[in-house]
């Protein structure tokens, strides 16, 4: 099924040719129509897939079809995002796919002067794609009315609730008088996601393009048991034996980030990081070298990476294991889009199996297994012992349970501690 067939307006048309669409994915195939009728969707669907333009055409159609007045500070459709550069990527496409069409569309999120966006704003905009926390601060000051909105969206919306959003997410709620064709799209199904989906979708039409809490069929998946203090000789020697072109790779602490960009130049790979501490200006740098190839290798923090765009990327690897299960389907996603073949690759250290164990019941598959010659783990015993002198592996299931981002050694070191002898026989009995 093609664009063509959907009835969209010449102007979508070109410039839906102009950027190459052609075949509509599954996502856009299920999704579109209901949109385009009218009804509350909630969709389950995989990074990569194609989602934005799944809602994003209809609402464009639809406000063609219904042109209106541009008022101050009204906004007609909002998109919520997790993160400023999802935020930012969704505002880059909807102004492509709307760019022969008088439809504007403008995106706010920290990181920017509060002064500039209440520009844009006070004029009016059809389409506005905000994080919830600058949304806030807008509403706050009565820089953006909602009284007349007539769609809503939440992109990513596991993410956003995983990061602790659910109370600003009400605070919106609270300002929206109308009652907007509203839409859920997200990667993973959980209860608390559920819940949300229950008080805000009317009748919703369900709409699961793969099962849930799945990956992408195109990725193949590969750990490497190894100690956690070798895994950037194995990252080092991998890249370059292997000579992977381009590798993302994940880890839980911008110290480790800082450190590995040091490290890995001294073995002659460049590489460039993507976290919390860095500024907007210095992250969308970092992208663009790694993008061109000039950086061999970028190093992100898990919500320092939400939202980046990379096309055709064949490796993603986790360096650190994600301390969510969830999160690992989320890190993945940035691989094997659109049907290109992917790789995810995963360091697992005697201390993360656990972790890993629950990640593969989450997605309902076994990870194969390649032991890399020179870097067997030690014994289980010795990880006992090596736990109990180092704080910082003696926090993974508080963190599990209460996951936070970018933490400090302060932070980490005044985490829950927890008995180091119980979890390794969790582990032992989970294993059998």
């Amino acid at each position: 099924m093609s664009f063509l067939s959907q009835g969209f307006s010449p102007e979508l048309v070109k410039a839906l040719t102009e950027i190459g669409y052609e075949k509509l994915t599954p996502i856009q195939q299920q999704a579109m129509p209901q949109a385009r009728r009218g009804a509350d969707i909630l969709a389950l669907a995989q990074t990569g897939t194609g989602k934005t333009a799944a809602f994003a055409l209809p609402i464009i159609q639809k406000l063609l079809d219904k042109p209106a007045t541009k008022s101050r500070f009204n906004v007609r459709a909002l998109i919520l995002a997790p993160t400023r550069e999802l935020a930012e990527q969704i505002s880059v496409n909807i102004n492509d796919y709307a760019k022969y069409t008088n439809i504007n569309c403008t995106a706010v999120f920290g990181g920017k002067k509060m002064s500039s966006q209440e520009r844009c704003l006070e004029k009016g905009v059809d389409i506005l794609v905000a994080t919830p926390g600058r949304l806030i601060e807008h509403i706050e000051q009565k820089n953006v009315s909602l009284a007349n909105l007539e769609f809503l969206v939440f992109d990513e919306a596991d993410r956003m609730l995983d990061m602790g959003f659910i109370g600003a997410i009400r605070v919106i709620l609270e300002d929206i008088r109308t009652k907007p064709q509203t839409m859920l799209f997200s990667a993973t199904s959980s209860a608390q996601m559920n819940a949300l989906a229950a008080d805000i979708l009317r009748k919703p039409q369900r709409i699961t393009v793969t099962p849930e809490n799945s990956t992408a069929a195109t990725v193949s998946h590969v750990v490497y048991p190894v100690d956690q203090d070798r895994k950037r000789e194995m990252l080092s020697e991998l890249i370059g034996k292997k000579n992977w072109p381009q590798v993302l790779v994940f880890v839980n602490y911008k110290e480790t980030a800082n450190q590995l960009v040091k490290e890995l130049k001294l073995d002659g790979i460049k590489a460039v990081l993507c976290h919390g501490d860095k500024a907007q200006s210095a992250r969308r740098r970092a992208l663009e070298e790694f993008k061109e190839g000039k950086a061999r290798v970028m190093i992100a923090t898990e919500v320092a990476a939400r939202g980046l765009d990379i096309q055709n990327l064949p490796y993603v690897v986790n360096y650190d294991m994600p301390f969510l299960a969830e999160d690992y389907v989320h890190r993945i996603g940035r691989t094997g889009r659109a049907g290109q073949k992917g790789n995810a690759i995963s360091f697992v250290s005697r201390e993360e199996e656990l972790t890993l164990v629950q990640i593969e019941r989450l997605i309902n598959q076994r990870i194969h297994r390649v032991q890399l010659e020179g870097y067997e783990p030690k014994s289980r015993e010795a990880l006992v012992v090596r736990m109990n002198t180092k704080a910082a592996y003696r926090d993974r299931a508080g963190r599990q349970n209460n996951p936070t981002q970018d933490q400090s050694a302060a932070e980490r070191r005044a985490r829950l501690r927890n008995a180091i002898s119980s979890k390794a026989t969790k582990i032992t009995r989970l294993k059998k």
